[in-house]
């Protein structure tokens, strides 16, 4: 059973990664597009921040199986794929 610390990190990895995901998909419509990069932060920094917390706890409770360290860091890549690739467009775009 999982304490009400590691229910509360996986809520907000998940409400972060649906943001991010809003984010990403509102930079197709131009009227939303302003909204765009704020859902984008936002929901990168509370997805981080919940999945950290999240593997923290976990980690606690006894070595984490590969796949899911893997899936982790996999994460973190993918967060800093996108941050790079919204850096560079932002710097094309001038």
């Amino acid at each position: 059973m999982k304490s009400g610390a590691a229910k509360g990190a996986e809520l907000a990895s998940g409400l972060g990664a649906i943001v991010l995901g809003g984010g990403l998909a509102l930079l197709a419509p131009d009227a939303l597009r302003p909204y765009s990069l704020w859902l984008l932060l936002m929901g990168g920094a509370v997805h981080g921040a919940g999945m950290s917390l999240k593997y923290r706890i976990d980690s606690r409770a006894g070595p984490m199986l590969a796949w899911e360290r893997v899936l982790f860091w996999l994460c973190w890549v993918c967060l800093a794929l996108i941050a790079f690739g919204l850096t560079a467009v932002a710097l094309w775009a001038r």
